[in-house]
């Protein structure tokens, strides 16, 4: 091979590699989500976690349909529970889940 052939070879690998990696990128590249609406986001449910992990507030939906609210404290001992379709509509509850405080 001589000189000439091995630059040519060198050139061609380096365009090939060039194109090759925009085509892949271009043709390869994940959708974008899409919002489902333009001012809203759908869920069932949305959890709010502390550094660890732990989840201290929770807006969704019960098994039955119905929906809360739950702000947990941050040693986990109390829960404050608010559910217009409960017949307690504000619950302070302890870590047993003994109601200590409601309102209807």
């Amino acid at each position: 091979m001589s000189r000439g052939q091995f630059v040519l070879l060198i050139v061609v690998t380096f365009v090939g590699s060039i194109v090759g990696g925009a085509v892949s990128g271009w043709w390869m590249a994940p959708n974008s989500a899409k919002a489902q609406k333009v001012n809203g986001v759908n869920a069932e449910e949305f959890l709010l976690l502390d550094q660890t992990g732990k989840a201290r507030a929770g807006l969704g939906l019960d098994k039955n349909g119905e929906v809360g609210l739950v702000l947990m404290s941050r040693d986990g001992n109390r829960t404050l529970a608010l559910s217009p379709d409960d017949r307690f509509a504000v619950k302070l509850s302890d870590q047993s889940g003994r109601v200590i405080w409601s309102a209807p």
